[in-house]
Parts: structure tokens; sequence; C-alpha cells
């Protein structure tokens, strides 16, 4: 299943990871994909709001792997970013099972997928000519962002699936479909204008 939500505030990209936090089930993985200053981390705070996580959640570039304690469960927040390969997250011995916790990875891309069949990619995406010439004062701007959103394995499925239904969520699809319809009839119109100028 796949589905994409435009999100206009990076405070849109905290609620959603709200509702994955809240929906999420011990044994999920959420796999989050984008360029630096997307909004990975900002997405993985937002879940640990919706675990019940007490405290600060920031990126674990150089520790790689962190554990934060929530209300409902354990969030294992990876930074896949140096690791060469799963072995190195093996090696990591975290002290939580994987299998009870919810495991964010951030840069996972090619070399987590292994450890669950059953996950959530979601890809973080920046308007077209966001990166280029970019401030790396701006990178974490309030800019709209596109979140796609892939599911793997029933599972997956399934938490998409309650994703969508979440009130909050569902208000971002309308909206992203409601500015998908109105693009559309623009197009239209401009089309339907040239056409009688023929």
């Amino acid at each position: 299943m796949d589905i994409s939500i435009r999100v206009p505030l990076v405070t849109d990209i905290q609620a959603v990871g709200a509702a994955l936090g809240r929906l999420a089930q011990p044994g999920d993985m959420v796999m989050l994909n984008g360029p630096l200053g997307a909004g990975k981390t900002t997405m993985t705070q937002g879940i640990a709001r919706g675990l019940g996580v007490k405290g600060k959640v920031s990126s674990p570039t150089f520790v790689i792997a962190q554990i934060h304690h929530g209300a409902t469960m354990d969030l294992v927040h990876v930074d896949a970013y140096r690791l060469g390969s799963i072995e190195e997250l093996d090696a990591l011995d975290l002290d939580t099972s994987l299998d009870v916790s919810l495991t964010v990875v951030e840069w996972g891309a090619g070399k987590v997928e292994t450890l669950s069949g059953d996950r959530l990619e979601i890809t973080i995406e920046r308007p077209e000519g966001a990166q280029a010439g970019l401030d790396p004062e701006d990178l974490f701007m309030d800019a709209p962002r596109t979140l796609s959103l892939r599911s793997f394995g029933a599972r997956g499925d399934e938490f998409l699936k309650d994703l969508v239904a979440d009130a909050d969520v569902a208000k971002l699809i309308t909206a992203t479909e409601q500015a998908d319809e109105a693009a559309t009839d623009g197009d239209d119109e401009v089309l339907s204008d040239s056409v009688k100028g023929l």
C-alpha cells in the first residue's frame, strides 16, 4: 500500500509521527528516508511523543542507536548513516529486544530491510529547488514537505491503514487530495482556454 501526504508545517510532520507512536505495536519498524534537513528526526520526535517518551530525542548519529523508554514501549532510534552492514547494528548489543519495541531507522535504505519484512517506509521530500543553494542555517526552516508512505508485509499494511484512519492524519490526506484536485482543475481550465484560442 502506498500513499502520499503533503505537510505544510514541521508541526504536521510531528503530528503524523505522534499518530505513528500512538498506533505502534511492539515489534513494529519504521524506516525514514530523505535528504539532510528533510525532517527524519523531527518525525522521530513526534513518534516519541506518541509513545509517551519523556526527555529530548535527537539524532543518534555518533552513537548509532539510542533507546528511549516510553509509556507504552521502548523506542529504539537508529541512525544507520555510518553503518556499513546490519551486522554492525547487531554488534551494538542493544539492551532491549527489537520485538518488544518500536524501531525507527533513519538512513536505513539498503542496510536494514532484513530486520523486518513487515515495516513502514516513509520518504520525506522537500519541495523542488529547496536543496539547491540552501543556506545550511535554513536546513530546518518550516517549508512544505511530501511524505511518501509505503507498507511492507501484513503488519505494515495494517499499520498504514490505521495511520490513514487517524483523525489528524486524515485531515492532512483530505487537504492533499483537495490541493491535487484544485491543481488538476486549474490545468483543465488552462487546457480549455488554450483549445479555445485555436
